[in-house]
């Protein structure tokens, strides 16, 4: 692995694309095209914000909580550790207390891997208890390669709240098939959706040496 060079680990988003059951699929196409106006290619796409790589703002679960436009962009750019936790069905403190986390403050796990972009028959989640024990270690951002830290079932969304109850942001939908065990940068930007509960990222990380 070349040491500058930068690994997109972004979901990318296409018309047959999976989503959460029942949520709006991605949709793109072309308003205008250069074939028929000589000019200039013009699309337009539909999308649930939570399709392919995003992340959600507390206001997804809390709706007292912060919108997308109103994050802290700096949340989402530095330092991160990915850890390869795959082979449990479900994560909380037990499994990460393994690792060393001192000074890690954004925290991505390799939980399965995913063959292809349809939604899974199964993915892990998280458990409860690994709010406080991330708000322990400092840390306030957890990406996961799973469309949801909850699973599709859920009805009371436990492991959402737990991290929002702690102050841990949330970012589903990675691609980390390729990406080894280490120290990374991260850059993960959401859009600036005005009142927005989640947004697409472009998320892409760069190996370090600590």
């Amino acid at each position: 692995m070349q040491q500058n060079r930068w690994i997109d680990i972004t979901m990318p988003l296409t018309n047959d694309m999976g989503v959460w059951p029942g949520d709006t699929s991605f949709t793109y196409q072309l308003t205008y095209s250069y074939q028929h106006n000589g000019l200039a290619n013009v699309g337009e796409f539909t999308t649930s914000v939570h399709a392919g790589t995003h992340l959600d703002a507390p206001y997804h679960y809390d709706p007292n909580g912060t919108t997308i436009d109103q994050m802290d962009v700096s949340l989402f750019i530095g330092p991160a550790l990915v850890v390869d936790v795959r082979g449990h069905k479900t994560i909380g403190r037990s499994e990460l207390e393994t690792f060393d986390l001192d000074g890690v403050t954004r925290l991505l796990l390799r939980s399965f891997d995913r063959v292809d972009q349809q939604f899974p028959e199964w993915y892990p989640v998280l458990r409860e208890d690994i709010g406080p024990f991330l708000q322990e270690k400092g840390i306030h951002l957890i990406g996961t390669d799973c469309p949801s830290v909850d699973p599709v079932e859920s009805e009371s969304l436990s492991a959402h709240h737990s991290l929002h109850h702690h102050g841990i942001y949330i970012m589903e939908n990675l691609i980390l098939k390729d990406v080894e065990a280490g120290n990374y940068q991260l850059i993960a930007l959401p859009l600036s959706i005005a009142g927005g509960d989640a947004s697409p990222v472009r998320a892409v990380l760069k190996k370090t040496d600590e």
